[in-house]
């Protein structure tokens, strides 16, 4: 009995051993894992940005746009690896010191356009609106005109006053509508009776934008027509479609009932795609969504030098092929294997059946470009530009042999008087940012001379590599180390987190009716936009390390504007 009694005892004591031994190694893991997570918790603003992954481009990023703005600035620090880029810290001291550079007085001006605090404040001032709209209301993009008040001969094309009461638009005597016999005859082809007047009311928005073009500009950002004009070409009903003449790959003039046209480029490759690197320049495909990219890109920088652009989805039978009054067109339609709508036109590149234009299976892709006035109506000067490429496989241009190529365009006409060379030199950033080394030629409107803006016409081979930079685009800057004034604030202004350029193009590319489809830029090409932006601050301040009178003023008017800023 006794030797049962002290086992029993001995069992007891051993399973409360046992107990107090786990209880006290769960007590130990329970402290250390409190102190653990302490250690691992990120702040807020380290652990939005670190959790943001770099290629949020579908769906789930367009329902979230702030989320995916804050993934574009944190991918937008990693992508960059080339040397010629520079750190953030480079950048911001480099652009110091450009405002070093400057006279007391200029440095005033930019500090105060720029909002004196912006760097830090910036992000706290957009929080909880369109960064778009914040930068649109931004003062840089609000300065008085040069011109404000524009004299007649200012305007591209005018009303026509007519022997009558009421006056008649030239485009409406001139271009398409004839009161005698023309409205019977247009309306039995599916055009609209015409019956627009001298009031703007009765205008379609079309002949709006071109009674809206001026010396300065194609139109005004604040146009509200912009917007309807946009609209009008995503949903007008397409009464013909043939091929337009002229460039090197298949494109379409598309006409509208109420006498409107179109210029159709249509999709050629996916988005992501990269141009192949062996490919030279002049043998890319030109992509649909390129050309609505610099609409909205050339709009971003302040330009308004490129027609309006818009995507659309139409259907390749229906739309074209039922409705084309063009045989050779006709003729080069069929059936892929797989059951899909193709054709291939005629042009000098890619027009054959191993590069056809597909639908899926009649659906297609399609970038809309609104037409510029009729030649017979509003002239067009078309410019060499002095820094084309040779075009040719082992040629140099000029301009790639002479370091000091620029020298010698300063003293030809008209880039020896006037503002024609940092009117080039606008377009050649544009180029840069999106990556785009076919700017063979420029156009103007005969009517203003050499006094006017250069029109950024045909960008279909821009945005075709994201992964690399090519700094040749930029030979003008490098060369002539001259800028505007207004467009160095304006980069800078888009170099800031708050309205960083990746971020308001992603925002202004979300309005594009083909944004419902995928995203008409990818991230990566997104991320290059921000890359390519700080080296060109990075070529402005080495200009300005080496060379005087960089900065071409062209704010002589800002002074009353200054004034009325809040102090």
């Amino acid at each position: 009995m006794l030797r049962r009694g002290v086992g029993r005892s001995s069992l007891s004591i051993c399973l409360l051993l046992a107990f107090l031994s786990l209880a006290l190694h769960l007590l130990l893991a329970l402290f250390c894992f409190q102190i653990l997570q302490t250690a691992c918790v990120l702040p807020p603003s380290s652990y939005s940005s670190s959790s943001s992954s770099p290629s949020g481009t579908g769906s789930q990023s367009r329902r979230h746009p702030v989320s995916h703005s804050l993934s574009s600035s944190s991918s937008s620090h990693k992508l960059p690896q080339s040397p010629r880029n520079g750190d953030d810290s480079k950048m911001v001291a480099h652009m110091d010191h450009m405002a070093r550079s400057s006279t007391n007085d200029a440095v005033g001006k930019e500090k105060k356009l720029m909002g004196g605090k912006m760097d830090a404040d910036v992000l706290q001032k957009v929080k909880g609106q369109s960064k778009l709209e914040a930068l649109f209301r931004h003062p840089l993009y609000n300065l008085p005109r040069p011109h404000l008040h524009l004299h007649e001969d200012d305007w591209l094309l005018k009303l026509k006053k007519g022997g009558g009461e009421e006056e008649e638009s030239e485009e409406e005597q001139v271009e398409e509508v004839d009161e005698s016999e023309g409205q019977s005859d247009s309306y039995e082809e599916g055009y609209d009776q015409a019956d627009w007047t001298s009031r703007t009311e009765t205008h379609p928005p079309w002949l709006k934008f071109h009674l809206g073009i001026s010396r300065w500009e194609l139109y005004d950002r604040k146009d509200p027509n912009i917007g309807q004009l946009t609209q009008y070409l995503a949903t007008q009903h397409i009464i013909n479609a043939v091929q337009k003449s002229g460039g090197t790959q298949l494109k379409l003039l598309l006409s509208f009932p109420n006498y409107g046209q179109a210029l159709l480029k249509p999709m050629k490759q996916v988005r992501d795609a990269e141009t192949d690197l062996n490919l030279f320049y002049f043998s890319d495909f030109e992509r649909h969504n390129a050309e609505i990219a610099a609409f909205h890109l050339d709009r971003v920088l302040g330009f308004g030098r490129i027609p309006p652009v818009v995507g659309r989805l139409i259907n390749v039978t229906t739309e074209i092929r039922e409705v084309t009054t063009d045989h050779k067109l006709t003729k080069t339609f069929f059936t892929s294997p797989v059951g899909n709508v193709c054709f291939y036109g005629q042009c000098e590149y890619y027009c054959s059946t191993e590069h056809p234009v597909c639908g899926r299976p009649h659906t297609l892709e399609v970038s809309l470009a609104t037409m510029l006035p009729d030649l017979s109506l509003a002239p067009r000067r078309s410019w060499r530009s002095p820094w084309r490429r040779s075009y040719s496989r082992t040629k140099l241009a000029p301009w790639e042999k002479n370091p000091g190529y620029c020298e010698t365009v300063k003293q030809t006409p008209p880039y020896n008087l006037g503002t024609r060379l940092v009117d080039l030199i606008d377009m050649v950033i544009l180029d840069f940012l999106m990556g785009n080394m076919d700017r063979h030629h420029y156009e103007t409107f005969e009517k203003f001379g050499n006094d006017t803006f250069l029109l950024h016409l045909d960008n279909g081979r821009a945005f075709g590599r994201y992964s690399r930079d090519e700094p040749s685009i930029l030979a003008p800057l490098t060369q002539c180390c001259r800028i505007r004034r207004s467009t160095l604030l304006r980069l800078r202004l888009l170099s800031l987190p708050g309205f960083r350029l990746s971020d308001v193009m992603r925002e202004s590319l979300s309005r594009d009716p083909l944004e419902g489809v995928a995203p008409l830029l990818s991230q990566p090409h997104l991320s290059a936009l921000d890359r390519r932006l700080a080296a060109v601050l990075l070529m402005v301040a080495t200009c300005q390390d080496h060379h005087d009178n960089v900065i071409h003023d062209d704010m002589d008017s800002y002074q009353q504007f200054n004034e009325s800023l809040p102090q």
